[in-house]
């Protein structure tokens, strides 16, 4: 068996993983995509603090958070790892939060901004 490449034709990912199931396989590539998801945040905040020429946070940054977070939660559901499971929970919370932040000044810069004004 070949670590970095294949020696032979007959060679699958499978005989890779001999002691996988195809199931756990298919788990292991949803945890990598999270892994992912979660780790694109940086590069793509990077990226975007590059061209500004300042430290930004960008809203899409949150949104990668979330969808890696809750990936990588389902993840350690399936491997039953309760710590995995704490740490992806309180981040879910953390990124839901922030995300219910910019919803909320989005909505109040869109609504109009009537009331009452005293003559």
């Amino acid at each position: 068996m070949v670590c970095c490449g294949a020696n032979s034709e007959d060679e699958t990912a499978m005989s890779w993983f001999p002691e996988m199931s195809t199931t756990d396989l298919i788990w292991t590539g949803i945890g990598l995509g999270g892994q992912l998801l979660f780790s694109a945040r940086f590069i793509y905040q990077w990226l975007i603090s590059e061209r500004a020429r300042r430290s930004v946070v960008p809203e899409a940054f949150w949104y990668f958070s979330f969808a890696g977070g809750l990936t990588l939660l389902a993840y350690a559901v399936y491997k039953h790892d309760l710590v995995f499971m704490v740490g992806q929970s309180t981040g879910l919370v953390i990124y839901c939060r922030n995300i219910s932040l910019i919803w909320n000044e989005k909505r109040q810069s869109m609504a109009p901004s009537g009331g009452l004004t005293a003559s």
